[in-house]
């Protein structure tokens, strides 16, 4: 349910940010994402908002701005998903949002691009807070972690004195450790030392009966074993040997190659993008040299100066004209079959775009109950709705019984013309229906209910700046 439509009794924050003008320069993109209402295809900046949006599904932003604005027609995007819960247990509330983007026009109602509309409900991600638990004693100490010298012992405790409740916990830690100290001499086992530094070559070059090679070694002093009690010697050898790698030849940089040809301009109408590319061979690089620094690609902007065409967008419908029957005067509130139109514009097609698809108008049978007096019966409680107004003072939310109309039992379906099948029927008008009074009231009974630890409500646009 939109916040829009409720006013008087609830608040409609809008932010409406000034739309550019065609001449202002914006940086050009090539796509705008509805999914995510980013722009996305960088083609270029100091570009104007009339040349960007030759083309309606490019996109374009204002320089210092995150916000995307698309080149096509207005209208409202997707609401966002719902925002976490402004507290994680009991009853808190929670935002959504949803922004009139486009270009050259307004979204329905005559919003203009850039205004954000938010909502707000209540939510309960846990119906109870964390209650923490108490610790019990500590149980004995374990043994010694070692047989020889000084260790550690570890002793442990549980959280369930009282258990905590509803995802608490308890503070500090269940085990704790401390040093211990066995009395007793450890052997110490031998460790080596650092290598030494490699030997020069055994010969000056490659390719012999033997290859050349060169050696190191190490010392098993860090520690030497201890004699009494024995410790381990070192494992591993105390020599170690490598071939030696013959002397490299120098290495050659690479060098870029001249530009090659620019592309042709790859769209027919709107901006587009040239390439030109070059290759690092002059020279290339070889025997490790570094490679070329840079790019081997640059691209431009290329303007067709030609508008691309812009498919027609169905308005919404207008509202069912009344129901009526030619040559009959009345048919309110009698069972006489009666017929109403409504109907809806295409918008915005231009330069050969596509017509819209569908029909420009819709008829159907009626039966006309507009202001009848019908019996009545209290409906169920609603599911409680969304929190208002969003972003003002105490926002609320309420639910409602309302007296219902019973229908009356005209036939569901007509026959018009022989042989070409039924019709389905429809009621019309809004009625009177009669209930028996419900807490002193005849048609709606309402609750409301305040909405707790309500968040602030802010553009998502000044969040990335």
């Amino acid at each position: 349910m939109s916040i829009r439509g409720h006013v008087p009794q609830l608040l409609l924050l809008l932010l409406i940010l000034l739309p550019a003008t065609d001449s202002a320069t914006v940086f050009c993109y090539t796509e705008y994402e509805e999914s995510s209402g980013m722009c996305k295809g960088l083609l270029g900046g100091g570009v104007s908002v009339k040349d960007c949006c030759l083309n309606p599904a490019y996109g374009f932003q204002e320089p210092g701005s995150k916000l995307c604005q698309a080149c096509r027609l207005p209208r409202w995007s997707q609401w966002s998903a719902w925002a976490p819960c402004s507290v994680t247990c009991t009853e808190g509330s929670q935002l959504r949002h949803r922004r009139c983007i486009g270009h050259g026009g307004q979204c329905a109602e005559k919003v203009e691009p850039g205004t954000l509309e938010w909502q707000l409900q209540a939510c309960k991600d846990q119906p109870c807070c964390p209650e923490m638990g108490g610790w019990s004693n500590w149980e004995p100490w374990t043994p010694c972690s070692v047989t020889c010298s000084k260790g550690t012992r570890t002793r442990q405790r549980a959280c369930n004195q009282p258990a905590p409740k509803c995802g608490g916990h308890c503070p500090g830690t269940p085990q704790e450790s401390e040093a211990c100290d066995t009395e007793q001499v450890c052997p110490i086992h031998g460790a080596w030392a650092a290598w030494g530094p490699w030997g020069p070559c055994s010969g000056s070059c490659n390719g012999g009966p033997k290859a050349p090679t060169q050696r190191r070694s190490r010392m098993c002093s860090a520690p030497e074993p201890s004699k009494e009690p024995p410790g381990k010697p070192c494992p591993g050898s105390e020599h170690d040997t490598r071939p030696c790698s013959s002397l490299p030849p120098c290495p050659v940089a690479g060098g870029w190659g001249a530009w090659g040809p620019m592309s042709s301009c790859p769209v027919t109408c709107g901006l587009g993008q040239t390439l030109e590319s070059r290759k690092c061979d002059h020279p290339a690089p070889q025997h490790g040299g570094l490679p070329c620094a840079g790019e081997n690609t640059r691209t431009h902007i290329c303007n067709t100066a030609v508008s691309c065409p812009v498919d027609g967008e169905w308005t919404s419908w207008e509202e069912w004209s009344p129901c009526t029957r030619r040559s009959v005067g009345s048919i309110s509130c009698m069972e006489i079959p009666g017929q109403q139109s409504r109907s809806r514009s295409c918008k915005g097609r231009d330069f050969g775009g596509r017509r819209c698809p569908g029909e420009q108008q819709d008829i159907r049978h009626c039966y006309d109950i507009q202001r009848c007096r019908l019996k009545g019966s209290w409906s169920e409680w609603s599911s409680w709705g969304l929190c208002m107004p969003p972003c003002g003072p105490n926002p609320v939310r309420t639910r409602q019984r309302r007296c219902t109309a019973e229908l009356p039992k005209f036939a569901p379906t007509i026959t018009v013309v022989e042989g070409q099948g039924e019709k389905n029927m429809t009621f019309w008008g809004t009625p009177f229906p009669r209930c028996e009074p419900l807490q002193g009231q005849r048609l709606v009974v309402e609750e409301e209910r305040p909405c707790l630890h309500v968040p602030a409500c802010q553009d998502p646009a000044d969040e990335k700046l």
